[in-house]
């Protein structure tokens, strides 16, 4: 069967027509997507512009509120201002009425001060009147009634001192009779040992009371030079012919009683002679130094040791600890040791030996750093102490192992001689320790020579270098060293830093 051409026809409109129309729907379904996706951003931009709408309404008000604050604020500091300007006025007005006082304080001071001059005037008058009516009485001028006076006062004064010799000779027999009957008692009671009784003054006597205005000096020349040089307070009152030297430190006042007492023996008493005269007292102390060491060794047993050692240990005769003087202490805690030994069948030599050295550290711990007991250990190695007894002395507060029996009874009798009843005061030795904390402090800072606390503490006398410090930098360390005191210490009252500059000029004629 042959197709037929009009289907071919009909076929071929068939295909277009599907076609055409397969367009149009294609393009219908395409602008109806479209139409949704701009419909779809209309609304979002539309929602955008009413966000952004209400966030511009909140940003008003909350610039509103913030104007409104500062307006608040604003008128708040006005009233300050105004009221700090009405007090500044008002104490305007009354520092010038203040100074109006003043100056007629000052104007009726002046003319008191006039009337007092004129009166003075007239008294002196008078007086030269009264001197010259007396002289004509008496018949004799000033100075023959003052070589009377003066011979008058002299024989007095020698009765006084025959009376005074009377009286140091009797005080000398009761001393020898109360020293033998201690010594009796020391040989029953073996080691018993008095209680502590320091003292921080010492008296040095006068042969009259001229000497004191001689020791005073002009305008206190004598007095201030020889306090500079000895670190001492010299107390001159009304004590009749004495005067009292007073300081913390034995040494110290030691030196200066025997200073003291020469320069009085000698008569000459002048700054120059002032420092000869200690520098001479202090090798003086030096050398009882070595005999206290070498003596104390012979009281407590302990013979052979290196000279430096038993130097070392002299200057334990100016230094306690809790008020107990520390070379009897030493001597003590040596004979308590051998006394142990020889009941426990330990080393009787080795263990007074312990027992005299434990505390040599004390002697150095003020100049060099570390215990007590570490550095005397290292001090007797040194100069060849047996190995035993420096473990002693390492040991003796626990800081180093025991490594013999002699070690445990070295700090046996260490702590028996200081736990005695009556053996330490501690409060002598807080205070010690206080002044000798204050005297550290000034010492740290650059340009001090030297320093002393006196007066217990309540004041800090410094010497500067004068090529150093000069005397505006003098006044800035005073300042410093009293805020750092402040800063750092804990004492009753006030302590007053002085700070003392002096430039000396020395030439020699040859």
């Amino acid at each position: 069967m042959n197709p037929n051409p009009i289907d071919y026809l009909i076929m071929g409109l068939a295909l277009v027509v599907g076609l055409i129309v397969g367009y149009f729907f294609n393009r219908y379904l395409s602008e109806k997507a479209q139409r949704k996706q701009h419909d779809k951003a209309e609304k979002i931009l539309q929602e955008a512009k009413e966000q952004g709408r209400i966030i511009e309404i909140q940003a008003r008000d909350r610039a509103l509120k913030a104007a409104q604050a500062a307006e608040v604020e604003i008128g708040h500091l006005r009233s300050e201002l105004n009221r700090e300007e009405e007090r500044l006025q008002k104490r305007r007005s009354e520092l010038d009425l203040r100074v109006e006082r003043l100056e007629q304080r000052d104007q009726a001071v002046n003319k008191r001060q006039s009337a007092v001059d004129r009166r003075f005037n007239e008294i002196e008058n008078l007086h030269n009147q009264q001197m010259d009516e007396l002289q004509k009485i008496a018949q004799m001028s000033t100075d023959e009634a003052r070589t009377i006076l003066l011979s008058e006062v002299e024989k007095e004064s020698r009765n006084d001192m025959a009376r005074i010799i009377r009286q140091i000779e009797a005080e000398a027999r009761e001393e020898g009779e109360r020293r033998a009957r201690k010594l009796i008692t020391d040989a029953v009671q073996r080691v018993a040992s008095d209680h502590v009784a320091e003292v921080t003054t010492s008296l040095v006597p006068l042969p009259n009371e001229e000497m004191k205005g001689r020791i005073v000096g002009r305008n206190g020349r004598n007095i201030r030079a020889f306090e500079q040089a000895a670190g001492v307070d010299v107390i001159v009152d009304d004590t009749p012919e004495a005067v009292t030297i007073s300081c913390f430190d034995p040494v110290r006042r030691e030196v200066a009683r025997r200073a003291l007492a020469r320069l009085i023996l000698d008569g000459r008493i002048h700054p120059a002679h002032i420092e000869k005269v200690l520098d001479d007292e202090q090798k003086a102390i030096e050398k009882t130094i070595v005999e206290a060491g070498e003596e104390a060794a012979f009281d407590a047993g302990v013979p052979g040791l290196h000279p430096e050692v038993l130097r070392m240990m002299g200057r334990l005769k100016f230094r306690t600890s809790y008020g107990q003087n520390q070379l009897a202490h030493a001597v003590e805690v040596a004979k308590l040791s051998g006394i142990l030994a020889a009941e426990l069948g330990a080393n009787i030599e080795i263990a007074k030996q312990g027992g005299f050295l434990h505390d040599l550290g004390k002697a150095m711990d003020h100049n060099q750093e570390g215990t007590h007991a570490m550095l005397g250990a290292e001090f007797a190695k040194r100069y060849g102490v047996n190995p035993t007894v420096v473990n002693a002395i390492a040991a003796h507060h626990h800081e180093a192992e025991q490594d013999s029996i002699e070690a445990v009874i070295a700090e046996s009798a260490d702590a028996i001689s200081g736990a005695r009843p009556g053996a330490r005061r501690e409060d002598l030795e807080a205070y010690i320790k206080r002044i000798r904390a204050l005297e550290d402090l000034a010492a740290s800072f650059p340009g001090v020579n030297q320093c002393y606390a006196i007066q217990a503490g309540r004041e800090v006398r410094i010497i500067v270098e004068p090529g150093d410090i000069d005397d505006l930098a003098a006044a800035r360390l005073a300042r410093d060293i009293a805020k750092k005191i402040e800063e750092t210490m804990h004492y009753p009252g006030q302590i007053r830093v002085t700070v003392i500059r002096e430039t000396r000029a020395v030439e020699y004629a040859k």
